[in-house]
């Protein structure tokens, strides 16, 4: 019963694959009017280069680029992982496309191979395997994809910490808000002093408030100690609020907070690397009970 089930579910998903791909679904009228009505979105903040564009991955899985962005992929979450590693989003949904169709038909060669010397392992296990390594295709690129975003917003964080830090201190010399936010960024070296000065050089060439570009990129990476940040100094900008002891303050809970995380992984570690410890303790427990328990079963 596996096979016909497997095969109907792989036909009827590929039907309806390719019925969406052709008569894609029509929007309703309040999202017609929704979005001619809505005014643009500003264009994100210029991330780093998308260097994978060339890659033979994503050369092959382009044409199901489209069929994907149909089906709504990718997902909010993972459309900001994406903007915080710099990757594009089609290629992103290329490698997968490509991932998922040559981890379908990696059993294929084997099955063929082991058919030709006379040791075919059926149809059951080839159609299992397909479906466990296409999936894992599927999903494979996704998880690397948020395990790298995250890694770069915990440097991120530790960046904006000396950041901040930078920008009380250029207040404190008695510089404005506008000087001390580019300032301070011209200081700093690394991937996220790179996308706060970009954002700055941004909102510089169109005409847009320093901190408006902080917000926005904050709500981009998915960091919301930026957005508190530029929430800050757009009070001084606006205001005229004083926020010097302020900036210092969410610095210093920023590193608290930093400090608290790092000790929380490193007790997390120290647990992982019990449990091998644990495992060999209850095997060496095993070999030793196993005689004598199978002595008493006998005796009995």
């Amino acid at each position: 019963m596996i096979t016909p089930i497997a095969l109907g579910a792989g036909l009827g998903l590929g039907l309806w694959a390719l019925t969406v791909g052709i008569f894609p679904p029509r929007p309703t009228l309040g999202t017609v009017l929704a979005h001619a009505t809505t005014p643009p979105a500003p264009a994100p903040t210029p991330a780093t280069d998308d260097t994978d564009a060339s890659g033979w991955a994503a050369r092959l899985g382009r044409p199901a680029v489209a069929p994907l962005r149909a089906l709504g992929l990718p997902g909010p979450r993972l459309a900001r992982d994406l903007a915080v590693i710099g990757r594009a989003t089609s290629t992103h949904l290329a490698e997968k496309a490509t991932l998922t169709v040559a981890g379908l038909l990696l059993p294929v060669l084997p099955t063929v191979a082991l058919t030709a010397a006379g040791l075919g392992p059926g149809v059951e296990l080839p159609i299992i395997a397909g479906l466990t390594l296409a999936a894992a295709g599927f999903v494979g690129p996704d998880l690397h994809a948020r395990t790298e975003a995250a890694t770069l917003r915990v440097g991120f964080r530790h960046a904006l910490s000396a950041y901040l830090d930078l920008v009380w201190i250029t207040l404190a010399g008695g510089a404005g808000v506008d000087s001390a936010l580019g300032g301070a960024v011209t200081i700093g070296r690394g991937w996220a002093f790179d996308r706060i000065r970009r954002a700055l050089d941004t909102a510089r060439l169109t005409r847009t408030t320093p901190w408006t570009a902080l917000r926005r990129l904050g709500e981009e990476l998915d960091v919301t100690e930026l957005a508190e940040l530029a929430a800050s100094v757009s009070l001084a900008g606006t205001e005229g609020a004083k926020v010097r002891a302020s900036l210092a303050a969410k610095a210093a809970t920023l590193r608290t907070h930093q400090i608290t995380e790092a000790e929380s992984q490193a007790q997390a570690a120290t647990e992982r690397m019990s449990l091998p410890v644990m495992l060999l303790f209850l095997g060496f427990l095993t070999f030793i009970a196993y005689p004598a328990l199978t002595q008493v079963l006998n005796g009995l």
